[in-house]
Order: C-alpha cells, then structure tokens, then sequence
C-alpha cells in the first residue's frame, strides 16, 4: 500500500444511513505514521492489521481504510484524514477503529472534539489499545468521563495560565509577546517605548483631537503612513483600541488595580482625557455640544439652498403641466 492512501472494500456509502441491530457494522480503519522511523510496531501495515483482527472478532465489516504516512498528528490537514471525515459526515460507514488515540487526533481534548461531531453523524469510535469505545453504552458513559477530565484539564491549564500572566503583570513584565501598539516586548519581559510607533499614537491622539472624527483619522493615516507593526491599513477597531488604552498614560489594570508604569507613559493625561471627553461625547445621557456658530451657518445654508432647489423644481413641473390646460381652454 501507498503511505498516503485510502483503500474502499466495495461498499457504496450510504448518505444519512442508519444502523439497525440486525445490520452489520460498516468498519473504517484509520492509521498513521509521522516518520520513516515508526516501521516497528507503528508501522501503517501493522496499524491496518491489527484494526483488521478486531473487525473480524467484533464481526465488523470492513468498508474502508483509510491512511497517512509521515504526518504529524497536529497537522488535522491530513489528505486521509480529511476524506475520513467526509464520509463519516456522508454516513459511509458506521463506526471508525484505530490502533491508538494519539493515532487519530492530536489529543485527548481534539478526540473529545471530534467525537461530538461523529456522534451527531451517527459514527462510534472504537481504539484497540485504550478504553475508548463509543459503540455501546457503556462505552459512552467512559467516554462522557473522558471528555469531563478532559475539560477539567482545559480549565486547569486556563487558569494556570491566567495565574501565570497575572504574576508577570505584577512583576511589571507584559503577560505575552504581543504588545500594544507603540511598544516592544524585552528579553525580560518587560515593555520598552517603540520610538517610531510612539510618535505615530501622538499624532493619532492629536488629530483625532483635531478632527473630532474617527474616520477622518483613519482615511488621513491610510493615505500616509501604515500599521507600521503589521504593515497593515488602519480600521475603526485599531484606533479605538488606541485611543482607550490607558498604557499610553503609563497605567494597567491588574486583578481590578491599577498598576502604575510611568516608563510606558507615552501620552499627558490632559491630552488623553481630552480625547476621551470627544470620544465619548455622543454617548447616552451625554450632553451634545453646541454647534459652533460658523458650521451652524453652514449647515442651515445647506439647508435652505436643498429647500430652494427643491421648490425651484416643484414649480417648473407645476408650470409644465398647467400651460398646456390653458392652451387647451382657449381652444375651446
């Protein structure tokens, strides 16, 4: 056989088909390798013989087998594996059996994933070498357990990461290597003032200023400078993220307390609380602001000449269609 290949036993898939207790199960075998070097034991031959062994004890007929040599298993990409899916979607056959877990999903969590999925195709899971077997009841009353310890890890890991960030944030260090804009992350950790980015937040936070308009902004800075750090265009999202962001002031919230680093500070307090007042100044129960008094000119001049434009035509088609009537009562 081919590292990469898929092996179908004659058996036509049957499109939303359902298992019946007198029916025989329709089998798919999947096995993989992810180097040259898994030929003992690990080998895709002894992978699909074995799986082949246990079909024919369990009675199990053997529609197809499916295979992925040298890929790894966190690559969910894989060509066989891909079409494995497409027909346990298609309900080509009714339960897939593999040599061990590691073999079919990347991890515990990943199968807990996948088998939600094969589940709601009406597709068991059954592996040689674990207790993991979906096809009966009891088999699914293990695997609820599994994927139960499965999230109890996930959540675990979560909040040991959580923990982890919070003690670098009260260390002073960024929790990640992504920065705000306008900054760059140490060997140590720590935050350190990106002069060039630096520059172009205060230009922001003074045009924004200026210009009282969010999108004004963004078309200025699209046609004249880019996202520097990911030499991308600017949107909405980045400069609000922007123009919220208390780091710029040298302030970050740490387990709901500010924690004060006047080395980032990179915007006055005056300047940022003025952007703030603009920002937020349309918000419910905010007060608007007077109109100054040339662009309420302006606008009431806009105004009026729409009105004269729009009367001036309401009486040319007025004229037009009462000429007419008088000529034809002359006539008359």
């Amino acid at each position: 056989m081919d590292e990469s290949s898929i092996l179908s036993l004659g058996i036509e898939p049957e499109p939303g088909g359902s298992k019946t207790e007198d029916s025989t199960w329709r089998a798919a075998i999947y096995a993989r390798t992810s180097s040259r070097g898994q030929r003992f034991g690990y080998s895709l031959e002894e992978q699909v013989r074995l799986c082949v062994e246990r079909c024919g004890l369990l009675d199990w007929e053997v529609a197809y087998v499916f295979q992925d040599g040298e890929t790894s298993g966190k690559n969910t990409d894989r060509p066989m594996f891909q079409q494995m899916l497409s027909l346990a979607r298609q309900g080509a056959f009714d339960v897939l059996v593999f040599w061990k877990l590691d073999r079919f999903s990347r991890s515990i969590m990943h199968a807990v994933t996948l088998e939600a999925d094969f589940r709601k195709w009406g597709v068991a899971l059954h592996s040689l070498t674990e207790q993991i077997d979906t096809t009966t009841p009891a088999g699914q009353f293990n695997f609820r357990n599994l994927a139960n310890a499965a999230e109890f890890e996930r959540e675990m890991i979560r909040q040991r990461a959580k923990m982890g960030q919070i003690a670098r944030a009260l260390e002073g260090k960024w929790p990640n290597r992504n920065p705000p804009f306008g900054y760059s992350v140490d060997k140590d950790g720590y935050l350190v003032i990106d002069k060039e980015e630096a520059a172009l937040v205060k230009q922001i936070f003074s045009m924004y200023i200026a210009v009282r308009s969010m999108p004004a902004v963004i078309e200025n800075l699209n046609l004249n400078s880019r996202d520097l750090a990911r030499n991308s265009k600017w949107n909405p999202a980045k400069i609000s993220r922007i123009l919220r962001d208390r780091i710029y002031l040298g302030e970050r919230m740490v387990e709901g307390e500010v924690q004060n680093q006047p080395e980032c500070a990179i915007i006055e307090k005056e300047i940022f609380e003025l952007a703030e007042k603009i920002r937020t100044r349309f918000q419910r129960g905010a007060l608007r602001e007077p109109i100054e008094p040339k662009r309420k000119k302006q606008r009431v001049n806009r105004m009026l000449n729409q009105y004269r434009e729009w009367s001036s035509g309401q009486q040319a088609t007025e004229g037009h269609s009462v000429g007419p009537r008088k000529a034809d009562a002359a006539a008359d």
